[in-house]
């Protein structure tokens, strides 16, 4: 594998591993599978431009320096989640799994229907971070620095969060409602607490997905989510459903795989490298259908 490979395939990897994690965060928690996620994303994309019809986006609070701009919209991203749990999924708590996943669908089709409002259908172009386009020369490799600043942000993020699971009141909880929520709850655990703060996790890496999206592609896009929330589900899938460790390892693959079929596959059998990617993915839940890294004795939440 060359280095440019490498680089490509962490950078693809790690934003599909932060958007699976803020998947497997909440099911772990609540055993739902968030799908407004993808729109949390695109919400936090939409927070840094004014409101406009308009092609191109004017940028409101993307135009504040990058070391107030990040923490804003990673606040407003945990800001959102912690809101629709609090109006949607709580007072629906103790509904069926099957109810609470068709409240996640129809939150999710309520905020793109509201970015829709506010911003109209069309994509709109946004120039953030511009200058992080500019390659670096790394050994043999020319890499964009926007691709080691996600490279290096990645790394930090899984760090700092296994850091809090392990260490953290909050993330020992949690941890311990993974296991077994209702003798969670007997022992002292604060279910609102948990599943807020999980819900607060999510929504914070969600915005991270944002920033990282609109400074690749430079687009602002009302279904700009919906992509990332398909591979981070199938990630979260693929790496043991309640698994955070194995829904990174599956993101980390997922995009690995990706980067190695766009640069292995002839030039005429790329546009078609997804097919082949999500082949693979069958292959795998054929052979283990519970997925790699799922948790032993996991259960369904009662």
């Amino acid at each position: 594998m060359s280095l440019q490979l490498l680089f490509d395939a962490l950078a693809l990897g790690g934003i599909y591993a932060i958007a699976a994690l803020g998947i497997a965060l909440i099911f772990g928690v609540m055993r739902l599978v968030n799908f407004a996620h993808g729109q949390f994303i695109a919400c936090a994309v939409f927070a840094l431009i004014v409101p406009s019809t308009d092609a191109l986006a004017v940028l409101g609070l993307g135009a504040l320096p990058a070391p107030v701009l990040v923490p804003l919209i990673l606040l407003i991203g945990a800001g959102l989640a912690v809101a629709a749990e609090a109006l949607v999924f709580r007072p629906m708590r103790n509904a069926s799994p099957v109810a609470l996943m068709v409240g996640s669908f129809a939150l999710g089709v309520a905020l793109q229907n509201l970015l829709l409002v506010l911003y109209g259908g069309r994509p709109k172009a946004v120039s953030l971070w511009a200058e992080l386009g500019q390659p670096v020369q790394v050994g043999s490799a020319s890499v964009p620095l926007l691709q080691l600043i996600v490279i290096a942000a990645v790394a930090v993020i899984l760090a700092g969060l296994a850091l809090m699971l392990r260490k953290s009141r909050l993330g020992l909880e949690m941890r311990a409602a993974a296991e077994d929520f209702t003798m969670a709850r007997m022992l002292g655990v604060r279910s609102n607490r948990v599943i807020s703060g999980a819900f607060a996790l999510s929504g914070a890496l969600a915005a991270v997905v944002a920033l990282v999206l609109v400074a690749q592609t430079g687009v602002a896009d009302v279904r700009m989510g919906g992509q990332i929330m398909l591979v981070a589900f199938i990630a979260t899938v693929v790496g043991g459903m309640g698994s955070l460790s194995g829904a990174v390892a599956a993101g980390l693959g997922i995009g690995a795989a990706s980067a190695l079929l766009q640069a292995g596959l002839p030039a005429d059998a790329r546009p078609f490298r997804d097919a082949f990617l999500y082949g693979g993915v069958i292959l795998v839940l054929l052979f283990r259908p519970q997925g790699l890294f799922a948790p032993v004795g996991a259960k369904p939440r009662v």
